[in-house]
Formats: C-alpha cells, sequence, structure tokens
C-alpha cells in the first residue's frame, strides 16, 4: 500500500517537473537568442561603422598625409604629422605620470585597501571615473594654463594621465584580486617579506590583465579632445625634436586635428577627418591585438 503510494506520489509530481524543465529551457533559449541577436548587432554596427570611416576617408592616406604639416586652406594637400607628433608626445607624458600612480593606486586596494581610508580611496576612484573629461582640462587649466598664461604638451599630458589613473587603478586591483593567495603564502614561507611578495610573484602572475588594463587607458584617452582643447590647444607647424619645448609650446593631436577639419567648410579637409580617424581606429585595434598576442590572450583556456 505504501509502494502504491509512492509512485503514486511521484507521479503527480512528474507534471510539475516536466513544466519547469520546459520553462527552464524556454528561458536558456530565450536569453542565448537575445545574446546573439544583440552581439550580431553590434558586430554590424561596428563593421558599418570601420567601413563608413575607411570609404570617406582612406583616398586620402598617402605618404604626405604622415609626413606634412596641416593645409592652411582649400589646397588638397597636407597631412598631420604635426598631430602625430603632438600625440606621441602627450601620450608618452602620460603614460609616464599616470601608470605608475595608477598601479600604486591599484596595489594598495588589492593588498592593502581595508579600512576607513581604503574605502575613501576606492570612492574616489569611482568619482574620477564617471566624471567628464573636461573638468580634467578645467582642473589643468586652473593649476598650469593660467599661472603660466601658455599652453603646452606638458599640461595636456598630465590632463591625460589623471584620466589614467582611475582606469589602471581598478584595472589592477581587480586583476591581483584574481591571483590565487596561495602563491602569496608559498612566497612568505619560503621567505619573502610582503613588499617583495607583491613586487617578485602577485604582480607578475596578473601581468596580462594589468597590461591590458594600461592599453585600455591608453586608448580612452588617445581619442580624448575636451582636456586638450583647454591644455595644449593645437599647433598647424611641425616642431623639430631639438627645438621642443613641452612646458611652454602648444601641441597637436590627432583627436584635435579631427576636430578641426571636421568644422572645416573644405570638403578635403572633412575627409582628412575621415582619414585621420582611421588611422587612429587601426593604431587602437593593432595594439590590441599585439597586446592580447604578447599576453597569450588568443590561447585557448585550460593550456
Amino acid at each position: 500500500m505504501s509502494v502504491a503510494t509512492g509512485e503514486q506520489s511521484n507521479s503527480l509530481f512528474k507534471p510539475e517537473r516536466g513544466l519547469f524543465h520546459a520553462r527552464r529551457r524556454i528561458a536558456v533559449y530565450l536569453s542565448v537568442g537575445l545574446t546573439t541577436i544583440f552581439a550580431g548587432a553590434a558586430i554590424l554596427f561596428l563593421s558599418y561603422f570601420v567601413f563608413y570611416v575607411a570609404r570617406e576617408g582612406i583616398q586620402y592616406i598617402n605618404l604626405d598625409f604622415f609626413t606634412q604639416e596641416p593645409p592652411l586652406s582649400n589646397s588638397g594637400g597636407g597631412g598631420i604629422v604635426t598631430a602625430l607628433e603632438g600625440s606621441l608626445v602627450m601620450l608618452v607624458i602620460a603614460s609616464i605620470i599616470g601608470i605608475p600612480l595608477g598601479m600604486a593606486v591599484g596595489i594598495y586596494l588589492a593588498e592593502f585597501g581595508r579600512g576607513r581610508l581604503a574605502d575613501v580611496v576606492r570612492f574616489l576612484v569611482d568619482t574620477l571615473t564617471g566624471l567628464p573629461t573636461i573638468v580634467f582640462g578645467l582642473f589643468i587649466w586652473v593649476l598650469i594654463v593660467a599661472p603660466t598664461r601658455t599652453f603646452s604638451g606638458l599640461a595636456g599630458g598630465l590632463a591625460l594621465s589623471i584620466i589614467m589613473v582611475p582606469t589602471v587603478a581598478r584595472a589592477t586591483e581587480e586583476v591581483l584580486r584574481l591571483v590565487p593567495g596561495s602563491l602569496r603564502e608559498a612566497s612568505i614561507a619560503l621567505g619573502g617579506t610582503e613588499s617583495r611578495t607583491i613586487l617578485r610573484v602577485v604582480v607578475p602572475a596578473a601581468r596580462s590583465g594589468i597590461i591590458t588594463g594600461m592599453l585600455l587607458a591608453l586608448a580612452r584617452v588617445a581619442g580624448e579632445t575636451a582636456p586638450l582643447l583647454m591644455t595644449s590647444l593645437g599647433n598647424n607647424f611641425f616642431i623639430p625634436v631639438d627645438q621642443l619645448n613641452i612646458t611652454n609650446t602648444p601641441l597637436d593631436a590627432v583627436p584635435l586635428r579631427i576636430f578641426i577639419f571636421t568644422l572645416s567648410p573644405f570638403p578635403v579637409q572633412q575627409h582628412q577627418a575621415f582619414a585621420a580617424a582611421l588611422i587612429l581606429l587601426v593604431l587602437v585595434i593593432v595594439t590590441s591585438l599585439l597586446v592580447r598576442l604578447a599576453t597569450g590572450g588568443f590561447k585557448e583556456r585550460g593550456r
């Protein structure tokens, strides 16, 4: 009698279990389908964007475009050598200042970030991440440009470095937290100090993630325009390296040149803006691919 009752109770639950599994399968198929649709839409949009920029600007990319100064009229010639020079100088300045500072903040938050001070630092990092970048340009303008009464590449690099700090700090903190604690314990058990363990064991173990965070920060600041309008201003003339003074010389940049060409009434310069945007886009994509190759980002998991 009890056996029959048990079988009867199990048969009563079978329809409910079947309905539950059916709902779960529908939910899985629906989520996978929506994810595929959204991913496909993003890929299509990105592909169309790259195609449109390439179609409008690729015909204007030649050797003169990389070696000549910007045109001052609708002559059809000229290039962006001044923008390439300024971007390179300001990105180097920003990297020298922003990357070490961001890494130091990230290491502190990951390894020592406990208590009220750490909460304040983490809150400030999150706040800097969400601030409009023009605020950083205004800050450097008040701090450097206004007192010295001159725009400069140094001011532009400092503005970009501030933008880099929260991105590098957050990326460093997150990847350091993923390093297994057993590595730290093994290093300390072998006689390593805490600082030596962090610098020689933990940081190298998270090298790929840290480099990726640096790349993201560089890619972000490489396309910034608003802070540079208030700090480096721009320059139409190429400055030889031996005559370059970053403390009192305005410098051009690729985003600034794109902005200026876009506002031009001449169709030639408008197309050159697309050409400069294509170069900037290609540089970011190629750098991303090279870093992923160098850090093993394309290797299959588990190998």
